[in-house]
């Protein structure tokens, strides 16, 4: 794995996902190095390219990209930024979520179209196989044996090495468990927003991967004079870095993707892996919601 430096993601410390990728806990999300609505082109190339190595420099070897994110465009970026990869970085992809517009995020979850879309993500990242693939979004008018048993079939057949989940509930994980092994979760989850906690601690006590989207939410909760501001003043950080810094302290499990578009927000987003928090000031911050 990368070499430790002051301003790096390998403070965060490891987690191993599936028992055999071992990444440093903050990550990178990619979505947001596409255009408006998630749809399109980014409105500068040149720095979307810079923020992908950058992030792999800062010592990232988790990167988080869905075929929806743009749609497709997202994937061919890491792929032209990125490859041919180190040997310590996983990206992680997604499918099963349709954009016939912008404005539009539609599950599709058919056996015969999750193919099609492992199929692309393939050839889109340049890989042989994946390492981790997740299930975009449950598709409800799919049964979901059939959604997670497609992805079983694809793993036995060596196209995807890990199979995760996103924007489940304990009971749809269980179920997934039963056809095939799970090894992450992605929901939505931040400091101000935790209705999946009974999702985080069944990963902790299986020992799976629990990778929060929209990690920076902060919201009310940054305002001036509040407990999450005071603290961001104290460690001398910015409120986001103080919510990244309590995502990593709230959970061993816990594989943060903060997201951006430049390089300069990106480089913020690693350092708050280097702030220490006290027992008392998680306590204090895990109160506020």
């Amino acid at each position: 794995m990368s070499s430790p430096s002051d301003r790096s993601a390998v403070a965060s410390g490891t987690f191993t996902i599936g028992g055999d990728l071992p990444v440093y806990r903050l990550g990178y999300g990619a979505m947001q190095l596409t255009g408006p609505g998630v749809w399109g082109e980014p409105a500068d190339r040149d720095e979307a390219i810079r923020v992908l190595r950058r992030a792999v420099e800062l010592g990232v070897t988790f990167i988080d990209t869905a075929d929806a994110y743009g749609p497709y465009v997202n994937e061919k970026l890491i792929a032209e930024a990125l490859h041919p990869y180190a040997d310590d970085v996983v990206i992680a992809t997604k499918g099963a979520n349709t954009r016939p517009s912008p404005e539009e995020w539609i599950p599709n979850g058919r056996p015969e179209y999750l193919r099609q879309c492992v199929e692309g993500s393939l050839q889109r990242l340049n890989l042989d196989r994946i390492d981790l693939y997740q299930l975009h979004r449950v598709d409800p008018t799919v049964p979901f044996a059939e959604q997670v048993g497609a992805l079983a079939q694809l793993r036995q057949e060596g196209k995807i090495r890990h199979v995760g989940l996103s924007e489940v509930t304990v009971e749809e994980l269980v179920e997934a468990q039963r056809h095939v092994p799970i090894v992450s979760v992605q929901n939505l989850y931040n400091l101000a927003e935790r209705k999946y906690e009974d999702v985080l601690e069944h990963c902790e006590r299986e020992g799976i991967a629990f990778i929060p989207w929209f990690p920076l939410a902060t919201g009310q909760l940054a305002r001036p004079g509040s407990i999450l501001a005071e603290a961001a003043d104290r460690h001398e950080a910015t409120p986001a870095q103080l919510a990244l810094a309590w995502l990593l302290h709230r959970s061993p499990v816990i594989l943060p993707i903060p997201g951006t578009s430049k390089v300069a927000h990106l480089e913020d987003s690693v350092a708050a892996a280097t702030i220490s928090l006290t027992d008392d000031e998680v306590a204090q911050l895990s109160a506020l919601s």
